[in-house]
């Protein structure tokens, strides 16, 4: 349906959900350095997305030689507690942190996206936009959180925590996109795709 697709993340999770949209993608995951100007969620999210799939669409332009329009899709998911940005934790002790301040509380998970189109080894078309789910967490103990945090579900997830594992049963509720908190809104995704293809 689509021209070829390149996935430039290394989320198992956004890989999964890509294949609701296509099944003719590949993944290549950028090593850029990420820089960050603001502050503010959404724009962050947008920044670290763009740095991504820019990255790839450069690696990209060096081998493409068949010419082929290409959709290089990046995307940063960022969790966000009044004001304060929640990234992937590095330890134990910050994935303890991160979840102590998130227990009990209704939170936001903002996810940028990036749809990067690539005609004749450049760039033609830059599709930018972010999605925001509001996520209820119930109170939890210390025994609890200590006891997700031992199962290791929390150090590649922004907010130390994955919707859709063990750690489930702790959310009260969602209001908006339950795949952006997985990290990849499908259906705005799909929407930028259909699109940018014509």
């Amino acid at each position: 349906m689509f021209e070829h697709i390149i996935l430039a993340s290394g989320s198992p999770r956004r890989k999964e959900l890509m294949h609701f949209i296509s099944d003719d993608f590949e993944v290549h995951v950028s090593d850029c350095e990420e820089t960050i100007t603001s502050d503010i969620p959404s724009e962050v999210t947008k920044e670290l997305a763009k740095q991504k799939a820019e990255a790839v669409c450069d690696e990209m332009s060096k081998k493409q030689a068949d010419g082929r329009k290409v959709f290089v899709i990046g995307a940063d998911t960022v969790v966000s507690l009044k004001g304060q940005i929640f990234g992937k934790p590095k330890d134990r002790e910050e994935a303890f942190s991160m979840l102590s301040h998130l227990q009990g509380t209704t939170h936001e998970v903002t996810t940028g996206v990036a749809v990067l189109t690539v005609d004749q080894g450049r760039i033609t078309q830059y599709d930018v936009f972010s999605e925001t789910t509001e996520v209820e967490v119930a109170s939890m103990t210390g025994n609890e959180i200590n006891a997700y945090v031992e199962t290791g579900d929390c150090y590649d997830k922004a907010g130390a925590y994955g919707i859709q594992g063990v750690f489930s049963k702790h959310i009260a509720g969602i209001k908006g996109d339950y795949f952006n908190v997985v990290g990849f809104p499908i259906h705005r995704v799909y929407e930028a795709l259909r699109k940018n293809k014509k």
